[in-house]
C-alpha cells in the first residue's frame, strides 16, 4: 500500500471496517432496503446462508463509492469481503453460492452460518 493510500481517510475507513467485522458487504442501500438489484441479490444470498454481515451504504458518500472501487481495483458495487479478503461482486457471490463455494469459504474462514445477527 502506498503512503498516499495509508493517509487517505476513505481507505482508512474501509480498512478499519474490514478489520472490525468478519463479513462486510459494501453495497448500494442498506441490508433492509437495498437500492439496486445486484446489492439486493447479494443480501438475499447472505441472508439465505445465515451469514452475519455488516452492510455499508456507499450511496451515502461519493468518496466512499469511488474509494471502494479503487481499494480493490474492482469497478462495480456490491463488493463482498470475508475476514478482510475481497470475494467479489454479486455475479461471483451468486456463482459461488450456487456451487456451494461461498458456504465453504465461510466455514474455512471460521464464519458461523445459520445465525441471525
Amino acid at each position: 500500500m502506498t503512503d498516499q493510500a495509508v493517509a487517505d481517510p476513505v481507505h482508512t475507513f474501509i480498512a478499519d471496517t474490514l478489520a472490525q467485522h468478519d463479513v462486510v458487504l459494501f453495497m448500494k442501500g442498506t441490508p433492509d432496503a437495498p437500492r439496486c438489484g445486484f446489492s439486493s441479490l447479494a443480501v438475499q444470498i447472505l441472508d439465505h446462508i445465515g451469514a452475519p454481515f455488516v452492510g455499508v451504504d456507499v450511496l451515502q458518500d461519493e468518496n466512499l463509492r469511488e474509494g471502494i472501487k479503487a481499494f480493490t481495483d474492482w469497478p462495480t458495487i456490491p463488493q463482498l469481503y470475508v475476514k478482510g479478503e475481497f470475494v467479489g461482486g454479486s455475479d461471483i457471490v451468486r456463482e459461488m453460492f450456487n456451487a456451494g463455494e461461498l458456504q465453504a469459504l465461510m466455514a474455512e474462514k471460521g464464519v458461523p452460518l445459520g445465525q441471525e445477527d
